[in-house]
């Protein structure tokens, strides 16, 4: 707030043009305790509003959708280098090892393509934020945190011009989880779109 007679700073740096941190020491933190209290609110809330563990994680995959959308805005206009990324890898390298460190403080851990599938790659993290100090009641002993980050994911790539179907973060519930996988399966029109960028490079 400015006080009575002060005037703007014009040489601040708005916050959508700062550039990209390209170390975990420059990504901007808050306090563990701030983010846990906040966090613990989110899934309160949308525990009293859902009637089961399936519709609990759904909400939370819209909320994380809704952050995932705004991040990949936001990260594309403050890398002004960043073009419209044609590849499927090139989009989840992208997430993996741009986004990840914005979000998270560090690349995650692994991206990899699934054996049985040419549509699904799988974003993994051994020690992701959000299912730190997770404790939940017996009856909610499956219902997986991670699916708010894979809300986020499908946002970005949403924006991005890569929809994917609504998946999950596999990880155990119940007691604090150690890693967190998140299932990416891509829509049939962006696998034909990739297709042919291949066919394309053959000639």
């Amino acid at each position: 707030m400015l006080g009575a007679g002060a005037r703007p700073n014009r040489h601040a740096v708005n916050i959508v043009e700062r550039p990209i941190p390209k170390t975990r020491a420059e990504v901007s933190t808050v306090a563990f305790s701030a983010y846990a209290y906040l966090f613990s609110e989110l899934i309160s809330y949308a525990m009293d509003r859902a009637a089961s563990i399936t519709e609990l994680e759904e909400r939370l995959d819209k909320v994380g959708y809704e952050v995932g959308t705004r991040m990949m805005e936001l990260l594309s206009y403050r890398e002004k280098t960043v073009r419209r990324k044609p590849e499927v890898l090139d989009v989840l390298k992208f997430i993996h090892s741009t986004a990840w460190p914005f979000l998270f403080g560090k690349p995650a851990n692994d991206l990899q393509q699934a054996n049985a599938a040419d549509d699904e790659y799988m974003i993994s993290d051994h020690d992701l934020l959000v299912g730190r100090y997770i404790s939940v009641p017996r009856s909610y002993a499956t219902f997986v945190p991670g699916s708010i980050v894979a809300g986020i994911v499908r946002g970005m790539l949403d924006a991005a011009g890569f929809p994917a179907h609504r998946g999950g973060g596999g990880g155990g519930g119940g007691a604090p989880q150690k890693s967190t996988t998140i299932l990416v399966k891509f829509e049939a029109a962006v696998m034909a779109r990739q297709a042919a960028l291949e066919n394309a490079r053959r000639g």
